[in-house]
Formats: structure tokens, C-alpha cells, sequence
């Protein structure tokens, strides 16, 4: 997985509000990256809508983009059907997944496999990761990235 203090990876990928956006149109920016497996799943969804009651606040701090392997059209229900407010991008082929770390073999329910690992990356606005969450356990996750946030002044 990467490291706080590296240049975060860039990346060009598809949305759900029918753009592609590039991670280096952020800069000036601060952004908050986070992976997560599935759309419309219990804890993806927990995840997701827990971003959404926090994003009036989380805005005008920060960029978020949620990122999965899912496709732009499975996001766009997903966003709508969460009244979402945030752009969700389609890393189909897992490369940026893959280039963050957050892909890779895991533990689910006693077994390991290999997905999607639940992760998010606070990047500053000249592209540096500050701070990482590995393995992310979803409750109380959007107020801990809240507080990272709090830290890049």
C-alpha cells in the first residue's frame, strides 16, 4: 500500500456524473480518496451514506471521489438511489486500485480472497498522500477523515 508522504498516483478514470476525471484537474485541491468493494452492499452502502451526512462539511475542505470496480451504470443507481453528492469512478480494471494498494489478497469472514481492500487516502493539494486508512472499518470512518482533513489546515 502506498505511504503517507508519497506523491499520490495519478489516474484518469470514468464517474457517475458522466465525465472522467483526473486526479492531477484536482490539484490546488485537497482530495479524499477512498476504495470500497461493491456498490450498493451493507457496508459499502453504510460507508457511502455516512460520506454523504457529513459532506456539507467534508466540501469545503477536501474532494471526495468513492472508487470501485463497479461499472458507471451500477454507480449511477447506486448514487441515486443514495442520493449521493459525490462523484463515484469506475476502476474496472483495478489498475488504480492496484497502484494505491488497495487491491490485493484479504480476510472476509475467516477466508482469504482477493478484492477490493476498503481504503482511503487523504491527498493534499500538491498531490502528496498525508494521511492513509488501511483496512478501514466503516463505523465512525467519515468523521476520522473528517479530523484528518482538520490537519491540512
Amino acid at each position: 500500500m502506498i505511504k503517507e508522504g508519497q506523491k499520490a498516483p495519478d489516474f484518469v478514470l470514468p464517474s457517475s456524473d458522466g465525465r472522467d476525471i483526473a486526479l492531477a484537474d484536482l490539484r490546488g485541491k485537497p482530495v479524499v480518496l477512498y476504495f470500497y468493494p461493491k456498490d450498493d452492499t451493507p457496508g459499502c452502502t453504510k460507508e457511502a451514506c455516512a460520506f454523504r451526512d457529513d459532506y456539507a462539511q467534508l466540501k469545503k475542505k477536501a474532494v471526495l471521489l468513492g472508487v470501485s470496480p463497479d461499472s458507471v451504470e451500477s454507480h449511477e443507481r447506486f448514487r441515486d438511489k443514495y442520493k449521493l453528492p459525490f462523484p463515484l469512478l469506475a476502476d474496472d480494471d483495478k489498475k488504480v486500485a492496484k497502484k494505491y494498494g488497495a487491491f490485493g489478497e484479504k480476510v472476509l469472514y475467516g477466508r482469504k480472497m482477493v478484492g477490493m481492500i476498503r481504503s482511503t487516502f487523504v491527498i493534499d493539494a500538491e498531490g502528496i498522500i498525508r494521511k492513509v486508512f488501511p483496512r478501514v472499518r466503516v463505523e465512525g470512518h467519515a468523521e476520522k477523515v473528517a479530523e484528518a482533513l482538520k490537519l491540512l489546515g
